[in-house]
């Protein structure tokens, strides 16, 4: 069924769109984050948005937007107080860096205010809100339904099987469906795709006139657009993705700008239906957006708990950094290691890399971004789609393919293949088919469906061909990225015979999110492909000629060998076949069994925590399990980066909640190294915790819901149930074992053993870098030259002392 329209809409006067305007909404839609789509998931702060304010102003705003609380319930905390491990030394502390104006009297009105509940947060009502209140209606659900339906559409990444128009933007492709949905008609908006049909051609117009219709002014504006912008969840940061891929490339993008006027106009429309009994009620609540945003005095005293807890942590990090080790064998020295073993800095690999060590005592690991420094634009075999392997911040840098020349017609046919297999799977789903195909083939696949519930199915997958550089990579080129690779590594010297390089991936069965536990560096792939083209790159003797002139001498006897270390069972697969070498033989099969005792070893520490594991043999049954809800722990638990040399961290049990990068100040000549480590590996690691952080303490908001309801939509995300809002972030069963949370929401604790006048020097460059300690969304302490935690940054570019930090306040409350 269709609605008739006259031939052209009548004109109706917008209200006028001033550069305040303008502003307005840019401040809206940056306030929202963006989310990546399934096939490459990665870790994306949810208060990104937010990060140029300190927690409390972020939580008056987040509550006001969409209800979302920034800190845990109180009776989370005092658990915590009753138990001793937030003592009051860590309370007065924390109250001491509280804005003097609006913190408890003393300790004495924190506690007492502390015993008793917060009230939720509960964001101020939209038009929808208020429409439902009045009516009876669902409007907010029904709002939500019907944007769903056509966002999947829309945004599809290619799962489904009748596509949505292309080649037009998200305004005018929306209008094209809604002007013939006749849903909201018979839900009760009369005339609605008559509306719609009326509306503005550009979103901006529709923005203004929409505004001018409800009655906005620029004062209220910012964060009533930011409030129906959050109400859309996910589908929102799936259009703010699209602002951010362009920008990275040079470009921009309209869609979320697109996705706030479609927003309006059902806010303009349900406004016009229930005008006159909403009409004094809105106006209260324009008034409540006009007002600035303040932390209230509970809001206070949360985030005071929370960083009292973050202080009690840290106080407990100290305690295994300080730890006396005389009771432990020191390591005996050795005029060269018999393995070194580069991985990533993933709190996962702390764990593994542990285990390692202990297999022998010249072993020695170290730690560096999963990409290697390498940021490729990656073709796998067979496969037309470029990867983008390298932190989402970055654009890539070098174009690699799997395979060489003597591959290329393997490769067509590969590719052939896999486009039939593709083209098979469309048919086996398709509407006209699909029926008939389970009646005519199903019993074929019974003997699939029963190893696959049972977990029987194999996961040993045949190796790629070894990846390669764009041969238009010269080499000087290939010279200058293996020199600084290895400088940022503080490989420099005294290598090896074997030099392991290993990436790292999960192998997880029936997990749409099984990307988000690849490797977040590597653009949510595995990171085998990076340190593959790393270990070619560094066997290449004509590099390492121009290496020695650089002043890095590789013996000729060290062997770079790539891996890839699966996080979910601790097997690692060598990839030694890349560049065979007889007379290392001896020495990788010593190296295969000291990886499989350290992954016997890891198996068993990670099992602990596991809920209904066994024991380390449960582990690799659980990846194969398409029941499985929890094959692994991802990096819940992440607490600490910590960027020394491994000797301030080796022998002491990080339980796998550190991000461990090996950074010797003093072979980092002007401290390009150093701003690389707080510019780069940083901000993606706060990504990382404030992700797990959002997720626990707001997982209404920010979390992707319960696994167990959801059905995956265009590729791009998942809903729980049919439809309705797209769930980001990380789900329920991620943070949560089904009777006690499993991470531990902490804002990350940096640690870095460098000068404290190069970290300020830093950071005085990096405004938005700096803001993230300023506001302290990260705490950054320099570690001495003992490896403690000797200084706390302060904010605003100052510095105090443990010691100072610690007792000061102490002093004053005294």
């Amino acid at each position: 069924m269709f609605i008739d329209h006259p031939s052209s809409p009548p004109d109706r006067p917008s209200a006028p769109f001033s550069t305040d305007w303008h502003a307005a909404i840019d401040r809206a839609v940056r306030a929202i984050p963006p989310a990546w789509p399934l096939a490459a998931t990665v870790a994306v702060n949810p208060y990104l948005g937010q990060i140029g304010e300190p927690l409390g102003m972020a939580g008056a705003r987040l509550a006001r937007v969409a209800g979302a609380a920034v800190t845990m319930p109180r009776a989370w905390y005092q658990a915590k107080i009753a138990a001793g491990e937030i003592t009051d030394a860590d309370l007065i502390a924390a109250w001491a860096a509280a804005p003097a104006a609006l913190r408890p009297a003393d300790l004495a009105s924190l506690k007492q205010a502390a015993a008793s509940p917060a009230p939720a947060p509960t964001p101020l009502p939209t038009v929808a809100d208020l429409a439902a209140d009045v009516s009876g209606l669902d409007w907010p659900g029904i709002v939500a339904e019907r944007f769903g339906a056509w966002a999947a559409g829309h945004f599809d990444e290619g799962q489904a099987l009748w596509a949505a128009p292309r080649g037009r933007g998200a305004y005018a492709a929306w209008r094209a469906v809604a002007t013939h949905d006749l849903t909201p008609e018979i839900a009760g908006l009369s005339g609605f795709a008559r509306h719609v049909w009326e509306a503005p051609d550009t979103a901006a117009a529709a923005i203004a006139r929409a505004a001018a219709t409800l009655g906005l002014a620029e004062p209220e504006a910012e964060t009533s657009f930011h409030r129906l912008l959050m109400s859309l969840g996910g589908w929102a940061q799936c259009a703010r993705y699209q602002l951010w891929q362009a920008e990275l490339a040079g470009g921009t993008d309209d869609t979320v700008v697109d996705v706030l006027a479609i927003r309006l106009i059902w806010e303009e429309a349900l406004f016009l239906r229930y005008r006159d009994r909403i009409a004094a009620a809105w106006a209260d609540v324009r008034a409540a957006h006009a007002t600035p945003i303040v932390p209230t005095p509970d809001l206070v005293v949360d985030t005071i708990l929370q960083e009292a807890a973050e202080r009690a942590a840290q106080r407990a990090l100290a305690r295994v950094l300080g730890a006396d080790l005389r009771s432990i064998p020191a390591a005996r020295p050795v005029d060269r290691p018999t393995l070194q073993a580069a991985f990533c800095i993933d709190v996962r690999s702390e764990v593994f890399r542990r285990a390692l060590e202990s297999c022998d005592p010249g072993i020695r690991t170290l730690g560096f971004a999963g990409f290697f420094g390498l940021g490729a634009a990656h073709r796998r075999f067979a496969s037309d789609v470029e990867e983008r392997r390298l932190p989402v911040l970055l654009n890539p840098g070098v174009f690699t393919c799997s395979g060489g020349p003597e591959t290329v017609a393997a490769d067509k046919a590969a590719r052939f293949k896999a486009r039939a297999k593709r083209a098979w799977g469309r048919f086996k789903l398709a509407a006209v088919s699909s029926f008939a195909f389970v009646e005519a083939t199903g019993p074929i696949y019974a003997g699939k469906l029963v190893k696959d519930a049972l977990g029987l199915a194999g996961t040993a997958t045949a190796a790629e061909p070894a990846p390669r550089l764009d041969p238009a990579l010269d080499l000087a080129t290939r010279t200058r990225i293996a020199s600084t690779v290895l400088r940022a590594m503080s490989l420099t010297g005294g290598f090896a015979r074997v030099v392991l390089l290993a990436g790292h991936g999960a192998h997880v069965t029936n997990n749409p999110h099984a990307s988000a536990l690849h490797c977040g560096a590597c653009g949510g792939y595995s990171g085998e492909v990076n340190a593959r083209l790393l270990a070619g790159l560094l066997n290449d003797t004509q590099v390492r000629h121009g290496l020695a002139d650089a002043g890095i001498v590789i013996p000729a006897d060290t062997l770079f060998v790539a891996a890839l270390h699966d996080t979910t069972t601790d097997a690692v697969t060598l990839f030694a076949e890349d560049h065979p070498s007889a007379a290392h033989a001896a020495d990788l099969a010593r190296v295969r069994r000291w990886l499989a005792a350290a992954g016997a070893l890891a198996r068993t520490e990670r099992a602990l925590r596991l809920p209904r594991a066994g024991g380390p043999g449960d582990i690799a049954v659980r990846s194969r399990d398409w029941a499985e809800t929890r094959p692994e722990w991802g990096l819940a638990g992440c607490k600490a980066f910590i960027a020394a040399p491994r000797s301030r961290t080796a022998g002491k049990s990080l339980e796998g909640r550190a991000f461990l990068y090996d950074y010797d100040w003093r072979q980092d000549k002007d401290f390009g190294v150093l701003e690389l480590i707080l510019t780069a590996p940083v901000v993606v690691a706060s990504w990382i915790s404030l992700q797990y952080y959002g997720s626990t303490v707001s997982p209404e908001v920010f979390g992707g819901g319960n696994k167990l309801l959801h059905n995956v939509v265009g590729g791009i995300g998942v809903v729980e149930g049919n439809g309705g809002p797209l769930r980001v972030g990380l789900p329920w069963q991620s943070v949560h074992d089904g009777e006690r949370y499993m991470h531990e929401p902490l804002r990350l604790s940096v640690l870095i053993e460098a000068p404290r006048e190069a970290m300020t020097e830093i950071l005085a460059r990096h405004p938005q870098v700096r803001a993230l300690f300023d506001n302290r969304w990260l705490h950054l302490f320099a570690l001495d030259d003992a490896g403690r935690m000797a200084w706390r940054y302060a904010g605003d570019l100052r510095w105090a002392s443990e010691g100072e930090a610690t007792t000061e306040p102490l002093r004053r409350a005294g």
